[in-house]
């Protein structure tokens, strides 16, 4: 019990003095509200889009577009990186093309998905699938290639077909880099959406924050933020619940 109130203390120094500083620069003038708004102004604008809707507008609206991204990304992901991790021919047919779309900025793949998209459903839930797709793809092939060799000759010993060799051998080693991959990608498709929003959007979080940038309603583009950054932490805890309880072994450690 101490160890957790240690360890809770702990997180939310740096929290804490954030804040200080940020109540200091601001309520002293050393900064310009324009430039950097008051925590009273923005918790007031935080309450004030709760009340309206519309912030839990704004981020049911991207995290519709999180869940239909990510699920393609999740299963295309986990399909061909168990197939390239259990397969060396089908690795080196996949592995060239992989890496060197992979090399490629998220951001540079929004013009193009626009161009050919338009600025619909399609291309914000497209940039989401590229975003989380690699990270996922990457780690599982790592999960799966990195079985202990001793136990797949332990399969072959037992005669296993492929099917039972996956799933008794190669998913159980390879279920935590999996997860790994999985964190990764959830994190890195609620920025790419946030980002291909404010490129091209007329609704969502990332849009909001962008016209209030352009109306310069600055508590409004900090209120976003924070919407942002909470609902990130409470999908990054779920998916760590989630990763416990499909790796109890690990807990165990």
């Amino acid at each position: 019990m101490k160890n957790k109130i240690e360890n809770i203390l702990l997180m939310m120094m740096l929290p804490v003095i954030v804040f200080i500083a940020w109540h200091y620069v601001t309520t002293t003038g050393k900064v310009p509200t324009l430039i950097l708004p008051t925590i009273k102004s923005v918790w007031e604008t935080i309450l004030f889009q709760l009340t309206k809707g519309t912030l839990l507008k704004d981020l049911g609206i991207s995290l519709m577009r999180i869940v239909k991204g990510y699920s393609l990304a999740l299963f295309f992901g986990i399909a061909l990186g168990v197939l390239m991790g259990m397969s060396e021919r089908v690795n080196k047919f996949f592995i060239l093309t992989c890496t060197s779309v992979r090399q490629i900025p998220m951001m540079a793949w929004v013009p193009l998905l626009v161009m050919w998209f338009g600025i619909g459903e399609e291309s914000k839930v497209s940039v989401i699938f590229l975003a989380s797709y690699f990270p996922i793809l990457v780690n599982t092939i790592s999960g799966i290639s990195s079985t202990d060799s001793k136990l797949l000759e332990v399969g072959r010993m037992y005669q296993l077909n492929k099917w039972e060799m996956f799933t008794k051998i190669y998913l159980p080693s390879a279920i935590p880099s999996i997860f790994v991959g999985l964190k990764l990608g959830l994190g890195t498709a609620w920025m790419a959406v946030v980002g291909a929003e404010m490129i091209a959007a007329s609704s969502g979080i990332g849009f909001r924050i962008n016209d209030a940038r352009s109306l310069m309603q600055y508590p409004i583009v900090f209120c976003g933020m924070a919407g942002i950054a909470v609902t990130g932490v409470l999908m990054d805890g779920l998916l760590s619940i989630i990763t416990k309880a499909c790796t109890p072994w690990q807990n165990r450690k």
